[in-house]
């Protein structure tokens, strides 16, 4: 599936980027392979405009914030957040710009993050459960681009196969290949999967999750698919510890994949230091990175295509592409894949 080609797609919210990242702005991001230009305006409120100035195509993003809005570094033309021209400087009267404007979109800020949705909205961002109640804290841990598909980051979420092999050195331990066993229950917007799994109690585990009595121990799973790209899973532990990651898959393009990814937890910085959470998630994440940036990215929605084989423990992989497909087919699309006439490799690349 090529994400940027599927229409649908665009009619979801994404989290681009936290909001403390943002700064004054103005920022260049590229969603769905769509260049967009973000900023604050007057009142502080995160804009997504198209990053192309109505005159002569220059990038919005390389110019600067003015009474909050964005000026062109060209020639100084200014727009406002519904993306109307407000002021030509070269003109006599400098406020009388005409009817020029560039595509906005839609942009909010939540959870401490900025959102935009290219299109018309089909749902809500998702409830981030705990976020911002007493006895919760929330450390924010990576957003960078990965060279692989969202949905391989996805899929890669509900996999219980692979922790003895890419996961060797965290927790996973080499000579138990048999994944745990798991179940799936259907939501509106995706699905929830429990499952428990032995982990190795490692130095780097012990410090992030404060239990130090025990070289195993039972991680308790409750991971829920958000559709089309977003994962929340809760990690439960003996010690009554719940390490809650909310990870925002946000496709660039077709090939490239934003991993913007915080966690929240019902601790304190005294029995576990934020940056030993972050460490050891990042241990994590990045022996899956390593893995998953080897994949082919174009992935087959439909499973019966005979491109990738699939065994028992897949479930959730086929379910998720399975509820991929049938969006799209509900919203009257079929399933685009890089062979389609008018796909080249530089639209993949933004």
């Amino acid at each position: 599936m090529l994400p940027t080609r599927q229409k649908v797609l665009r009619r979801f919210w994404y989290a681009v980027m936290p909001m403390s990242d943002l700064g004054e702005g103005p920022k260049p991001f590229t969603l769905l392979g769509e260049k967009i230009v973000l900023f604050r305006d007057a009142e502080g409120k995160p804009v997504a405009l198209q990053d192309r100035c109505a005159h002569r195509t220059s990038r919005l993003s390389a110019g600067r914030v003015v009474n909050g809005n964005v000026a062109c570094a060209y020639h100084g033309w200014e727009f406002n957040r519904e993306g109307t021209c407000v002021r030509m400087p070269q003109l006599q009267d400098p406020e009388r710009t005409g009817n020029f404007k560039i595509p906005a979109y839609h942009c909010t800020e939540r959870y401490g993050q900025l959102w935009v949705c290219l299109g018309d909205p089909i749902t809500d961002i998702p409830t981030i459960p705990h976020f911002g109640e007493e006895g919760w804290r929330c450390i924010h841990e990576r957003c960078d681009v990965w060279d692989t598909a969202a949905l391989r980051i996805i899929e890669n979420a509900f996999d219980n196969a692979h922790f003895s092999y890419v996961h060797e050195k965290s927790f996973g331990f080499a000579d138990r290949p048999e994944p745990a066993p798991l179940a799936l229950r259907p939501t509106e917007w995706g699905f929830i999967m429990d499952s428990t799994v032995p982990v190795r109690n490692t130095d780097d585990l012990t410090r992030a999750v404060n239990i130090k009595s025990a070289k195993e121990l039972d991680r308790v799973y409750e991971k829920e698919w958000l559709m089309p790209f977003s994962v929340r899973m809760t990690l439960s532990y003996a010690n009554g510890l719940k390490h809650i990651i909310v990870a925002w898959i946000v496709p660039v393009d077709d090939k490239r994949t934003l991993f913007n990814q915080f966690v929240l937890r019902n601790d304190t910085e005294a029995d576990s230091p934020a940056a030993d959470v972050i460490a050891w998630d990042m241990k994590v994440t990045n022996e899956d990175r390593a893995i998953l940036e080897t994949t082919d990215w174009d992935v087959p929605l439909n499973t019966r295509s005979g491109e990738e084989r699939n065994m028992p423990i897949d479930r959730p992989g086929i379910e998720l592409r399975r509820r991929l497909l049938k969006l799209l087919q509900d919203h009257g699309e079929r399933e685009v894949r890089r062979d389609e006439p008018g796909w080249t490799a530089a639209a993949a690349n933004g």
